[in-house]
């Protein structure tokens, strides 16, 4: 599905609100950033019941009930889990991983809210989700006649959304302050490979085993915890932030001179972190243009030029790794230049 405009959370809420109540809606978005989550809390909203479907797991006569004889005619049954009396929500996850023959058995269900002789009680309201072709997740072509059928949106995650979400409902601290210390991690792009990756999902989990374990829990134990839910570099990252906050070092201590960089070869993680860290916030102040500095960011880029050098002299790959760009998370070009006119060598090998 081709769609050019995204949508976060709150924007999602707000056209189910608008559009949902009055056609079918269909969610794109990849596995674990909240599709599931989100239509709940809207149909709790409403103070519908959310009855859902999961599409990989249907045969078409889940959809359209079976047939009886009655007074010598044959009437299709739909099962009690959609037949209702009350309004309801109906959320049909995974919708386009069923196939053509289920999304066929959708058609009069999304389009005329019946199935056989049945329809749909008043106020019902019907969603659909899947992930994206690009997820390496199971999908099927949706056909034309049923993408027509319903209005389309793209959710993606939003760590301001989820971050409000999250304190809400108890997500452990340590995942708070590090997803708003690096909210780039808060998602990653499904792999190719068998391998865990971070979602808000998988954050989730790793919160709630986290809650499991208590204060006690072990280096050890981290690592087992964060490598089962989260991306690989993650994983590491969210290690090596536990691993600072219990030895106490601080980014803005560091950065206001009160702390230096731990320079311990069991300390590296740690660093490496820290300085991950240091070029995330180096990145969100500094202006695209110097000329743009407040009498603050001058002071920042100042201290930043001193600490990148003090870096280099512990470990001139992490320095490097501080100053390189990438991909939405790249130094102002002005800063770069100084920093390279001051410690040329940080170049030499890039």
């Amino acid at each position: 599905m081709n769609i050019p405009v995204t949508v976060n959370q709150k924007q999602l809420l707000d056209i189910l609100l608008n559009v949902a109540i009055a056609r079918p809606v269909f969610i794109w978005g990849a596995p674990g950033i909240g599709k599931s989550s989100i239509v709940e809390r809207f149909a709790d909203s409403l103070g519908l019941s959310c009855v859902s479907l999961l599409g990989s797991q249907l045969a078409p006569e889940d959809i359209i009930g079976v047939p009886q004889i009655i007074e010598g005619k044959s009437v299709f049954c739909p099962p009690r889990m959609i037949a209702r009396d009350e309004p309801y929500c109906l959320f049909l996850d995974e919708l386009n991983a069923c196939s053509q023959e289920v999304q066929k058995a959708f058609y009069s269900l999304i389009h005329d809210r019946r199935i056989g002789e049945y329809f749909l009680p008043e106020g019902s309201i019907i969603i659909g989700a899947g992930n994206r072709a690009q997820d390496n997740a199971i999908v099927k072509q949706m056909s034309s006649a049923l993408v027509n059928r319903m209005f389309h949106v793209e959710l993606i995650a939003s760590h301001r959304d989820w971050l409000a979400w999250a304190a809400e409902f108890g997500i452990h601290p340590l995942i708070l302050e590090y997803i708003g210390l690096r909210p780039d991690h808060l998602w990653h792009q499904p792999p190719k490979t068998e391998e865990p990756f971070s979602t808000p999902r998988s954050w989730h989990m790793l919160s709630d085993a986290l809650h499991s374990y208590g204060d006690a829990i072990t280096d050890a134990e981290l690592e087992i915890l964060a490598s089962g839910c989260l991306s690989a570099h993650h994983a590491t990252q969210f290690r090596a932030f536990v691993k600072q906050i219990r030895s106490r070092y601080a980014l803005s201590a560091i950065i206001d001179g009160k702390q230096k960089w731990p320079s311990a070869a069991e300390d590296r993680d740690t660093l490496y972190f820290l300085a991950q860290s240091f070029k995330a916030q180096l990145v969100k102040e500094l202006p695209p243009l110097k000329n743009n500095q407040s009498a603050a960011t001058q002071d920042l880029a100042h201290k930043a030029k001193a600490l990148i050098k003090d870096l280099a002299n512990i470990s001139l790959e992490i320095a490097q790794m501080a100053v390189s760009p990438e991909s939405n998370n790249t130094l102002p070009d002005w800063f770069i230049v100084e920093v390279i006119r001051d410690l040329p060598r940080l170049v030499a090998k890039r």
